[in-house]
């Protein structure tokens, strides 16, 4: 019997509600203009003659001081109580513009990466120089260490707001909203829930005095794909009981459809480690895979690199190119196309088995984003020498914790062989009351 589709079609992720806004300040008509000068027309950039489409979205920040738009002060860094910019001297907050690297996913066709996304020159130069705009003075800003640094005559801070080839300077960023406080207590909640079985000497030493906001690399993909899924699915038409007492049995009868699926699928926002280590999932030796626990982020909400918002939190470097993380992203796209086509046949309660799994990527849009997280970390020394480093991060927008706790091996290993004898004990004494009741 063939099947005909119940539902084919266009496939997207949900898009989470738009953001509330908080009140805020508009910018004088002059920094109001310039903001809107970004385009939202990401694909329609001319390829260069060696590589994928490069996409300039936004070329109106510069390299040195960036300004208060009220009183022109430098002195601006992130209030994470609200997400927004603070001048510490005219006091007023604004807010960066949004990062304008969206379009039609269905009109997205062949590879696309934004200047922020193009591959890194290692051998490129982590440490720039700077001109001083004030007053003429040369700073050397290190990348390694922050895109950020104060001019030793003027006081000015001089930023490095433009991309360099060397992975420094994403597209955009996601500012912090979850404070410290709130963060400390979330990851105080969460480690008091697991102390029963936490090892004794991490109990003693646990303290989140020492936790760091980090402003950690992603590369962000909009993905326009065509999916083909064809196989032999079951219906069950009846469930019933044959026999009796120890030799009862269920059976059921199905009917069997061959089962096509032919859909395209919008993936807009697909996040992925853009950080050597942090892809690097040996749990053997690490508890990185707590990084994408804590997945996922309002990114409709990010705004464009500035690196004022960087001041007071450090942050990683982009250390791995696109081709790094291709196959990765298309295991996450076919996953994604498997659970559509599950969502588009609801009829075959048997399931179904695909014989053809076909996805087929026509377009993809690659850019970078500093996504924020609180992150507490303690290594553990084994005791046969070697180390593990255990996290409790927080996404610094949404709350969402997750983490690593040491165990203490020998109360859980006391406590599963209690268990195990109140099992024992259990089964032995209902044996019994059973042998007496027949």
């Amino acid at each position: 019997m063939s099947d005909v589709p119940e539902s084919a079609g266009q496939a997207s992720q949900a898009q989470p509600p738009p953001p509330t806004q908080a009140p805020v300040d508009l910018p004088p008509p002059a920094a109001q203009a310039a903001a809107q000068q970004q385009s939202a027309q990401p694909f329609s950039a001319p390829p260069p003659p060696d590589g994928p489409p490069v996409i300039y979205h936004d070329k109106s920040l510069k390299n040195g001081i960036s300004k208060c738009p009220y009183c022109g002060s430098s002195d601006i860094q992130l209030d994470t109580g609200t997400g927004l910019l603070h001048c510490n001297y005219c006091r007023r907050e604004f807010a960066e513009a949004s990062d304008g690297i969206d379009g039609d996913i269905s009109l997205l066709s062949g590879l696309h990466t934004t200047m922020g996304a193009s591959d890194i020159a290692f051998d490129a130069a982590d440490v720039v120089t700077l001109k001083c705009t004030a007053c003429g003075a040369e700073v050397v800003v290190d990348t390694n260490e922050a895109p950020q640094a104060r001019c030793h005559w003027c006081r000015n801070m001089l930023s490095l707001n433009q991309q360099v080839p060397n992975g420094a300077i994403p597209d955009a960023l996601m500012p912090f909203r979850i404070t410290r406080e709130q963060a400390r207590a979330l990851i105080e909640q969460f480690v008091g829930k697991r102390r029963f079985f936490a090892h004794p000497r991490f109990k003693s030493e646990f303290t989140t005095e020492n936790i760091m906001g980090v402003y950690l690399p992603y590369m962000v993909i909009d993905i326009n794909a065509h999916s083909e899924f064809r196989g032999e699915g079951e219906h069950e038409t009846r469930r019933y009981t044959v026999g009796s007492g120890n030799s009862r049995k269920t059976k059921y009868d199905a009917d069997s459809y061959a089962v096509a699926r032919v859909f395209d699928l919008y993936v807009d926002d697909l996040t992925v480690e853009a950080s050597t280590d942090k892809l690097n999932q040996a749990t053997a030796v690490n508890s990185n895979n707590v990084i994408n626990a804590i997945l996922p982020y309002p990114l409709k909400e990010t705004v464009r690199f500035n690196a004022n918002y960087l001041r007071g939190f450090t942050s990683e470097k982009r250390s791995v190119n696109r081709s790094q993380t291709e196959d990765l992203m298309q295991a996450q796209v076919r996953d994604i196309a498997r659970w559509k086509a599950w969502q588009l046949a609801p009829f075959y309660n048997r399931g179904i088995r695909w014989d053809i799994q076909d996805v087929t990527v026509k377009g993809e849009l690659w850019k970078t984003v500093y996504l924020p997280v609180w992150l507490y970390s303690y290594l553990q020394n084994k005791p046969d020498g070697s180390k593990f480093l255990h996290y409790v991060a927080v996404n610094a927008c949404t709350g969402e914790t997750m983490g690593s706790v040491p165990i203490h091996k020998p109360k859980l290993l006391a406590i599963s062989a209690i268990i195990e004898i109140i099992g024992i004990v259990l089964g032995v004494f209902l044996a019994v009351v059973l042998f007496l009741a027949t």
